[in-house]
């Protein structure tokens, strides 16, 4: 019976107008109207048990929107980033669904379902080359986790890349039963340079997720279609960042999926596939000869 009815859901996700629904969910989440606004955000906040006690705003009137309340800021210090310069933040709160090495240029999705970093990031080969055999980690972001995404490390953002693509749900079934979802979803990917060595940070869109924002690029609407690109960034805007700056926030939740070079990290010995985790969390440290490391 059970696998009937994951047949079923994929089947209908395959068939749904899934820009056309995500569309429609940005505007209802972008409605001003004080009644319908205010409904909306205290239903979800009774729904899914949030915090509200680390929200920086005061709820609901401080918010125009449910999706500025979706991408709500929280107080200073409730997300205590670490100081070492050699630890290795989580960017997101939401759940470790996996974590490892890439084999040559293999990522792992879920049990049984492989795909390719070239797939993911839609990069020539020898762009890429410092990536072969390096690692990551894949965090999917429920919708009633924290849904601003921060640096995991000091840094400049060097490249914001948006990928056209589709719009599946993320979610654990889903990842388990299609097949190269994340390479094939729309996604924009932010590199961030670290003495000599970059790391990618991908914001992985998906079903309801209305767009992604990044403090650079402004808001990056889904297009379904089209070449990925380089996008521009906005003038004055530095570049230079520290751990735990805002990268950007998801219009609606998705899943954040983190590439180091080979030999950039090692994992801490805490982290276990499934558990919960928190922006600013460890979750490995930095190789002692990262500043040594050639591209």
């Amino acid at each position: 019976m059970r696998s009937i009815t994951i047949w079923l859901l994929i089947k209908l996700q395959n068939l749904l107008p899934k820009l056309l629904i995500t569309r429609f969910i940005n505007k209802i989440a972008r409605i001003k109207y004080p009644p319908i606004k205010n409904f909306l955000i205290e239903k979800f906040i009774n729904l899914y048990e949030i915090n509200t006690e680390e929200v920086k705003k005061v709820i609901p009137i401080d918010f125009d929107t449910f999706n500025d309340f979706f991408i709500r800021e929280l107080k200073k210090d409730a997300r205590p980033i670490p100081q070492s310069e050699k630890t290795l933040c989580s960017p997101v709160d939401g759940t470790l669904t996996v974590y490892g090495d890439i084999n040559e240029e293999t990522l792992i999705q879920a049990k049984n379902h492989d795909y390719l970093l070239q797939d993911l990031v839609c990069r020539p080969k020898n762009e890429i080359n410092q990536f072969v055999n390096g690692q990551f980690s894949t965090i999917y972001l429920a919708p009633f986790n924290y849904h601003r995404v921060h640096s995991p490390i000091d840094g400049r953002i060097t490249r914001i890349d948006h990928i056209p693509g589709n719009l599946f749900s993320v979610n654990k079934i889903t990842t388990e039963f299609i097949p190269e979802v994340f390479a094939k979803n729309e996604r924009v990917t932010c590199y961030i340079e670290k003495d000599g060595v970059e790391i990618i940070v991908i914001f992985v869109g998906a079903l309801n997720v209305g767009s992604i924002s990044t403090p650079w690029t402004g808001e990056i609407k889904p297009k379904g279609k089209g070449n990925s690109s380089t996008l521009p960034f906005e003038k004055m805007k530095p570049t230079q960042i520290k751990k735990g700056d805002l990268l950007g926030w998801f219009n609606m939740g998705s899943t954040v999926i983190m590439i180091y070079p080979k030999d950039f990290m090692f994992w801490s010995d805490k982290l276990r596939e499934g558990q919960s985790i928190q922006m600013g969390k460890s979750i490995g440290h930095l190789n002692n000869n990262i500043n040594t490391y050639e591209k």
